[in-house]
């Protein structure tokens, strides 16, 4: 009688899916958007920029894992019909999802930590409120992620906390220039999130997952969405008023976010996942756009 061996583990390339590496512009984007503002004053620290860079992109590799690990424990991503869930799917252990993601926010911590050394203190407890956030998004007895919270956090802390903290460590001060973009940028990462809800909406409403999407309901929802848009270019209005013009160049991000405003308004379930690639370029673009234009400015 043969005894069966070990289940494998996920391949690197299913570790690399559930990083989720399509919602990686939501992390370069604030960083590219404080960088400019702080270069449009002369104020641009290459190196702190770099290490603002990773301290970003590990909290968002960090946040994906880790809501992996919880919507999985929960049995939330038991039908869900987005991209593949490493604990959901049975692919990875849930002990395995929850290191992964401990080990990525060990990353941002030791890279926020240089950054607060060379910059202010009080950044740590920034940094770790921020780590906190992205556990008991979905984590947690009480996930506020569940409570429909999600996109207030997001705008808070992938929009506010990251634009403002690139601008800070570098320039060691904040302008309402950085404001507008720090705006800009959350409604863009809000309006990721939302086309993510709303594809879920009844999954998640199975589940007992009470996010805005569930809340609001399908066609409010679709609302908010250009709503989100929307606001993004008025407050791109006010970067460029604050600094200069040539802040106009982060314009270009209407081209994607109007094709995904297209699919959001028609489509419904697997559909949408368009919707999310594309919201997911128009931030990175509007992020771009305000570097070069700002950096050129």
């Amino acid at each position: 009688m043969t005894t069966p061996g070990p289940t494998p583990g996920p391949t690197p390339g299913q570790w690399l899916a559930g990083a989720r590496p399509r919602t990686l512009p939501a992390a370069v984007a604030p960083v590219l958007a404080g960088t400019g503002v702080a270069a449009y004053d002369g104020d641009a620290v290459w190196w702190k920029a770099a290490l603002a860079l990773v301290v970003s992109l590990a909290l968002q590799v960090g946040v994906n894992y880790a809501n992996d690990y919880s919507d999985g424990v929960r049995g939330t991503d038991a039908d869900r019909v987005g991209p593949m869930r490493l604990v959901g799917s049975g692919v990875a252990t849930p002990s395995s999802v929850k290191t992964a993601a401990l080990a990525a926010f060990g990353v941002a911590a030791v890279a926020g930590l240089v950054l607060a050394a060379t910059t202010a203190w009080w950044l740590v407890l920034i940094g770790a409120v921020s780590v906190a956030a992205a556990w008991f998004y979905t984590g947690g007895s009480k996930p506020y992620g569940y409570l429909g919270l999600g996109e207030i956090m997001v705008f808070v802390f992938f929009g506010l906390v990251a634009v403002l903290g690139t601008q800070y460590v570098q320039a060691e001060t904040l302008t309402l220039g950085g404001l507008y973009a720090a705006c800009g940028i959350g409604a863009l990462a809000c309006a990721i999130l939302v086309a993510n809800n709303l594809r879920d909406i009844p999954t998640d409403r199975v589940a007992g997952k009470l996010t805005l999407a569930v809340r609001l309901g399908d066609a409010r929802t679709r609302a908010l969405y250009v709503l989100l848009v929307l606001a993004a270019l008025v407050a791109l209005l006010g970067i460029a008023l604050e600094t200069s013009w040539w802040a106009l160049l982060a314009v270009a991000y209407l081209l994607p976010a109007a094709r995904a405003t297209t699919v959001v308004r028609r489509a419904t379930g697997r559909d949408l996942v368009p919707a999310l690639q594309l919201t997911g370029v128009a931030e990175l673009v509007y992020g771009l756009g305000l570097f070069v234009g700002l950096v050129a400015g």
